[in-house]
This record gives C-alpha cells, sequence and structure tokens, in this order.
C-alpha cells in the first residue's frame, strides 16, 4: 500500500514516548510511558483470566493509559486475591517513580501460570527498568526482549501512514508470544502506540478490526493462554485527528491492520519449535465467515502441520481439515494448491485430483513442502468470502520445550 511506509526504531518514532526494558534470569519488565494517552484494549476470551487482564479492564474504564508495566516470566494468573493485591503495588511503584497517578497504569504478564508473583524479583527490575527510560531504537528492542518468554527473537513494527486528507501519522508496536497461540488471541501481548489523535472509544472499534484479521487468525499450538492483552494507545502528539465527522480515516484502519498483521505473522514465524511458516489463503468462500472457518482449520490441523514439518505434500490432510471445519464445501469443485516463494502448482483442481502418485504435480509439490514458507491456497468457487491465517509446522522441539517448561 502506497501511503503506508515502513520504518526502523520501533517505539523510537513516536514523540513524547518513553519504553525501557530490563531482565534478571527469566524475569524481565518492560516500561511503556506515554502520559495522558487514550487508549482501549481487546483480552483473551478464556474463561480463566489472569488478575493483570481484570486489573487492567478496571483502569481502562476512564479511557487514559499513562504507562503500562509488563512482566515476564511470572502469569499471575489463578493466583486469587494476592495476585489483583500485585498488580496494585507495580501499579503504585510506576505511579510513584513517574508521579502518575494510579489509575492510569496498565499492568500485564505472562509466564507461568498458577505461581504467586515474586514481586520482590519483579519490583527490582522494575526499577531498574524506569531507570533505563528512553526514546532510542535502542530502548524499543530493550522492551521487546523484556517481555520476551519463549520467544527466540523480539518482535517490533513501526509505520507511518498518510491518510485520505494528505497529513502524516505514526503507528508502531511490539508483541510477544510464540507458545500458547490459537485462534482467539494467544499467549500474546502486544502494545501499539501511535501518534495521532483519536478518542478511546473509536480505538476500541479499530483495534477489534484489526485484531479479528490478525491477532484472532494465527495457529501455534491451538491452546489459548490466559493473559491475552492487546493495549493500544494515542498520545496524540502528532495534532492530527484521525476521526473525522464521527468517521475513521480509512488509511488510518488499513495501516492499523498492517502493523497487527505484521507482528501477528511475527508470532506465527516465531512458533515454539517451528522451523517453516505456513500461510493458508481460502477464496471462493460462500461467506468471509466460512473463508475464516476454513483457513484457521487448515492452521490448526495438527496432522497438516506435523505434514509440512515432515514435507509431506499429504494434500488429503487439507481438504479434511476444510471438511470438519464447519464451512459450506463442495469437494466436486473445490480447488487446492500449494505454493513457496518461486513456485505454486494445483493439487486438486475444480474436484479433479492433479497430484498422485509419480506425477509431475506431485513431484513439484513435494519440493515446495521442503521450503521455509508454505501457502496453502484454496478457491471453493462457493461465493466471494475470502480470509487468510497463519501458522507453523508442529515439531518435536515443540514437545520438548513444553514438556520441560516448569522443570
Amino acid at each position: 500500500m502506497e501511503f503506508i511506509k515502513d520504518l526502523s526504531g520501533g517505539f523510537s518514532v513516536i514523540e513524547n514516548l518513553m519504553v525501557s526494558g530490563a531482565r534478571e534470569g527469566k524475569f524481565g519488565v518492560a516500561i511503556i510511558y506515554s502520559p495522558n494517552s487514550t487508549a482501549s484494549a481487546v483480552f483473551t476470551s478464556n474463561k480463566v483470566v489472569a488478575a493483570p487482564v481484570n486489573y487492567t479492564k478496571n483502569v481502562l474504564k476512564k479511557g487514559i493509559i499513562s504507562a503500562v508495566l509488563v512482566n515476564s516470566g511470572n502469569a499471575n494468573c489463578f493466583t486469587g486475591k494476592k495476585g489483583f493485591k500485585d498488580c496494585e503495588t507495580l501499579a503504585e511503584l510506576v505511579s510513584n517513580d513517574l508521579n502518575l497517578p494510579k489509575d492510569e497504569i496498565a499492568i500485564s504478564s505472562t509466564g507461568v501460570i498458577g505461581r504467586e508473583m515474586p514481586i520482590d524479583i519483579i519490583s527490582k527490575v522494575a526499577y531498574e527498568s524506569l531507570s533505563k527510560l528512553g526514546n532510542g531504537p535502542e530502548n524499543s528492542l530493550a522492551a521487546a526482549k523484556a517481555i520476551m518468554t519463549t520467544d527466540t527473537f523480539p518482535k517490533e513494527c513501526a509505520i507511518e501512514v498518510t491518510l485520505t486528507t494528505g497529513e502524516t501519522v505514526k503507528i508502531a508496536g511490539i508483541t510477544k508470544g510464540s507458545g500458547m497461540i490459537a485462534p482467539n488471541m494467544g499467549t500474546m501481548l502486544s502494545f501499539i502506540v501511535t501518534d495521532a489523535v483519536i478518542p478511546s472509544d473509536e480505538i476500541n472499534k479499530a483495534l477489534k478490526k484489526s485484531a479479528d484479521i490478525s491477532f484472532n487468525m494465527i495457529v501455534v499450538d491451538g491452546d489459548e493462554s490466559t493473559n491475552d492483552t492487546c493495549l493500544m494507545m494515542a498520545n496524540g502528539t502528532s495534532n492530527v485527528e484521525v476521526v473525522n465527522e464521527g468517521k475513521l480515516d480509512s488509511n488510518f484502519q488499513e495501516a492499523l491492520n498492517y502493523i497487527c498483521i505484521d507482528l501477528a505473522k511475527k508470532m506465527a514465524r516465531d512458533g515454539e519449535g517451528a522451523t517453516k511458516f505456513i500461510e493458508a489463503n481460502v477464496y471462493g468462500a460462500k461467506n468471509e465467515t466460512d473463508a475464516k472457518l476454513a483457513a484457521k482449520s487448515i492452521i490448526s490441523s495438527n496432522l497438516f502441520k506435523s505434514a509440512v514439518f515432515g514435507g509431506d505434500p499429504n494434500w488429503g490432510r487439507i481438504v479434511s481439515a476444510i471438511g470438519y471445519s464447519g464451512c459450506d464445501l463442495n469437494p466436486d469443485i473445490v480447488t487446492i494448491a500449494i505454493a513457496d516463494d518461486s513456485d505454486d502448482v494445483d493439487l486438486v483442481c475444480n474436484g479433479k485430483i492433479l497430484a498422485f502418485e509419480n506425477t509431475p504435480n506431485l513431484k513439484r509439490a513435494e519440493k515446495i513442502m521442503q521450503s521455509k514458507n508454505v501457502k496453502v491456497n484454496i478457491d471453493m468457487h462457493l461465493g466471494d468470502g475470502e480470509a487468510t491465517a497463519w501458522g507453523c509446522d508442529l515439531t518435536y522441539d515443540y514437545v520438548k520445550i513444553n514438556a520441560e517448561y516448569t522443570t
């Protein structure tokens, strides 16, 4: 999209925003300091909800967030009243240090479920992080690293968007997540800041739209976490309003979609133990809902994910996943293809099988399945519904990582 320009430096591209990160062993703390920002968030739909999720939901009732403290290494989930009290302790710590109202400080956590927060360690690391607040690229990177758990690389993104009015604003974000990733968000934390002027209720509507086509369309393992949070803040330093006459600028929505999809794909690519990235594109579905069902079903199939790991072009697992997804499907007209960065081949075309033993199509498919990036393209020939989902292969290392997670 011509109106979106990729930038380097993560959060450093946003004025009047300071961030930091620090770690002590497996425990990390990131601070995001953006005074008097309008804000909203989307959260996990898990019925077991971590204390920081409930705490931050209460804070967001005001619609203003001035700072966020994010800790890794402990989820502060299933910790009862003490868990909520620990959130208050951390918020008070930030409030006193930055001279901010306590009810403008959000708390977010990720890590092991069911263990009390090691508040002394987290507080110590929080003070260290607060002492390092800055607006440089190194500060943004430190924050992205501080919130990592089983992630293998930090994840950040920054863009400049030219609005339909010709004015420009910037959006930047960081995220973490590589396991417990499933539709309806996963064990992911994502924090987005824009310099645009936008009311909190409009942030909420825009963020829900973006999350629905990004964070809600990735699958690593099918498990949904208790701490999932995607929080967005607008500090207004550009003095550019993106809502005019009650309507959000369409270019701003597209840019928010772009940054959320970019961060979501980075999580899928960094799935625990992953060796390959999978993209499932569904076209011609009866409607968008059916397209999403089919795309997520393909990405969620452990049989297909295992086949991708082994380089096996077993397209029967693809059509089976579509078949049980709940979408409308006519096997006699469906087209199934796979692709990588240099080739694409039909396995089934309009219901006719093209890839069977010793055929050229099967040989090409076998080669494609060895690639690091594997795309599945489905045309249902039933309507105009489209959707894309992202995920990764299922490997031996995934089992090893999660078999030894707390030991």
